[in-house]
């Protein structure tokens, strides 16, 4: 497996377009769109919030009740949450819009929005934004890149990513575009996914791949402990890589499998490492966990808390605080068995040993922290198992940007 250029339009088949429609922000755009040439199985995974936004019912029924996906429209700036049985309504809208003009079947366009709750789209403009994205669809790189930014919202950079490996002699690709910057928090964390490739895999498989690679990804990925009512990932297969068709859960599927996590997992370290107002990517790693809940629940919590994500932010070595969110957690260990290193590029450094400081200087500590990438490691020696979470510090933009975020 290799990493290669580009994001939804890597793989064969794809193509992908971005317009400015004025939906809410000006001077930028905000409307994006993937097409495949041909029909895709597609898979997806939703926000666990009760409140769930228009968009998300909308493409669980799609993704459900239909053979084949084969179009996304996605708009930034307003969310399509909380807006009643209109929501719904503008949801159909888009889809019957995109529809006529791509020349294909309404049940097989998905629908994704972003943005602040409770506004009413405006549906002239959307289907403005439609007939623009239309003509513009091209499958090359920049295409792709291009709607990865039209997305964005409260995020500083466009996130994509995308690899190849093989089956049985076939190249294969997947890539991938996200955007999440805020409300951000495990359980499908305003966080929005679009994975392609051009594997040949039935539909079952490819639910399967998705549902049990999001626990290890998404599912592990916070910024400010807010779960969004519009997380969506959404992952189509259009089947042209020309591989045998992935029908059981063989070495393909696993290759398959390795390639999807690779992407997912790349996606949710720039989410985090592109939180809003933040200065550092923070990782968490627990290893030596008796089983895998343990080490998920204990990872979650370092990395959800305010006073741990505080000192990251400001490159203080506060052992402490880690090992009292340990210690609320729920998961049962022994914090005079627990050994902590942090690292980062500037070196690694252990901090705590047997559940008590260790000889470290704090000057060395400081340099390390002071990364834009900075990982925390938990070794509780109670077994074989581990996990590792994403978020970010926690900074006084934060505050600054969510404030006055509706104006």
């Amino acid at each position: 497996m290799k990493y290669i250029e580009g994001g939804v339009t890597a793989a064969k088949g794809f193509q992908a377009s971005s317009a400015a429609a004025g939906i809410k922000y000006q001077g930028r755009t905000d409307m994006a769109m993937i097409y495949s040439e041909v029909p895709c199985v597609a898979a997806g995974t939703f926000t666990t919030n009760i409140v769930k936004a228009a968009p998300v019912k909308w493409d669980r029924q799609v993704v459900c009740e239909s053979d084949y996906a084969q179009a996304v429209v996605c708009n930034s700036g307003i969310a399509n949450a909380c807006t009643g049985v209109q929501g719904m309504a503008y949801c159909r809208e888009t889809a019957a819009k995109a529809a006529e003009v791509l020349g294909i079947a309404e049940n097989t366009v998905l629908v994704a929005s972003t943005g602040v709750i409770g506004m009413q789209l405006k549906m002239d403009r959307i289907a403005a934004g439609i007939d623009m994205l239309v003509p513009a669809l091209d499958g090359g790189i920049e295409a792709g890149h291009q709607a990865a930014r039209a997305i964005m919202t409260t995020d500083t950079v466009p996130k994509e990513v995308a690899v190849t490996f093989e089956i049985g002699g076939r190249t294969v690709t997947v890539g991938g575009m996200c955007k999440g910057s805020g409300m951000i928090h495990p359980n499908m964390c305003t966080m929005l996914g679009f994975i392609t490739t051009d594997a040949c895999i039935t539909k079952e498989l490819l639910q399967d791949a998705l549902s049990e690679d999001i626990k290890d990804t998404y599912n592990m990925v916070s910024v400010d402990g807010d779960t969004s009512t519009n997380d969506t990932v959404l992952l189509l297969a259009n089947g042209q890589a020309g591989n045998v068709v992935i029908d059981s859960k063989n070495e393909d599927y696993q290759a398959f499998c390795e390639a999807l996590h690779a992407v997912n997992a790349a996606l949710c370290k720039k989410i985090a490492g592109d939180g809003e107002g933040a200065s550092a990517l923070f990782e968490v790693k627990i290893i030596g966990a008796a089983t895998k809940a343990q080490a998920v629940t204990l990872s979650k919590s370092v990395v959800t808390s305010s006073l741990v994500k505080t000192a990251i932010c400001g490159h203080d070595a506060n052992w402490g605080r880690i090992l009292c969110a340990m210690g609320y957690s729920g998961a049962e260990f022994d914090p005079e068995k627990v050994d902590l290193f942090f690292e980062s590029a500037a070196g690694r450094i252990q901090i705590m040993k047997d559940g008590i400081a260790a000889d470290y200087s704090e000057e060395e500590a400081t340099r390390i922290l002071s990364e834009p990438e900075v990982t925390a490691i938990a070794d509780i020696k109670m077994g074989s198992e581990e996990a590792t979470a994403w978020g970010c510090d926690l900074t006084y933009d934060y505050i600054k940007i969510n404030a006055d975020y509706r104006s």
